[in-house]
């Protein structure tokens, strides 16, 4: 069905429908509802119209998606700081709501997550040397986003607490 075939009031309800159908799975983002009906094939003039009222009714609000995405994110996948905001400006989020949203994860709460992190992962890393456990543990934090320095203090303290030498990391300054 090519939305521009329907008449404007069909388009309008059409698009609306889509909308509503994807806000009632969960909160989307603007640039999200906008890729939606662009790629279904309704006009920028519909679309921005929409989501204007939308905007208005408060059932479309970027910042309020931010703090949630940040708070689920955070909790759910540890992710750092620098990692969920990258997330949010995929999703099309201005970068200082993205930025202003994940403030609420302090260095405090990200050390302790990146700590949970890894005690959750050294079960797993029991047979192996501590060079290679350093290593994907290293590798498992950045890719969550974490910094080259809270990630290896984080990894010696965890090490010796679980009675692993970890004398590699002895003569690495964190950031």
């Amino acid at each position: 069905m090519d939305p521009m075939e329907l008449s404007a009031e069909e388009r309008w309800k059409k698009a609306k429908e889509i909308c509503f159908d994807l806000l009632a799975a969960r909160p989307r983002t603007q640039e999200e509802l906008r890729q939606t009906l662009k790629r279904k094939g309704f006009d920028e003039e519909t679309s921005e119209t929409l989501l204007g009222k939308l905007d208005k009714a408060g059932l479309v609000n970027d910042a309020e998606f931010a703090e949630l995405w940040v708070k689920s994110r955070q909790a759910n996948q540890g992710l750092s700081r620098t990692a969920l905001v990258a997330e949010l400006r995929r999703k099309g989020v201005d970068g200082e709501i993205a930025a202003q949203a994940a403030e609420v994860v302090d260095r405090e709460t990200e050390e302790q997550r990146a700590r949970e992190l890894v005690r959750k992962r050294l079960g797993s890393l029991g047979n192996v040397d501590e060079q290679t456990a350093i290593r994907r543990l290293l590798g498992f934090l950045a890719r969550k986003g974490y910094p080259q320095g809270l990630a290896y203090t984080v990894i010696r303290d965890e090490l010796r607490e679980y009675g692993a030498e970890a004398s590699m990391l002895d003569d690495v300054v964190p950031d």
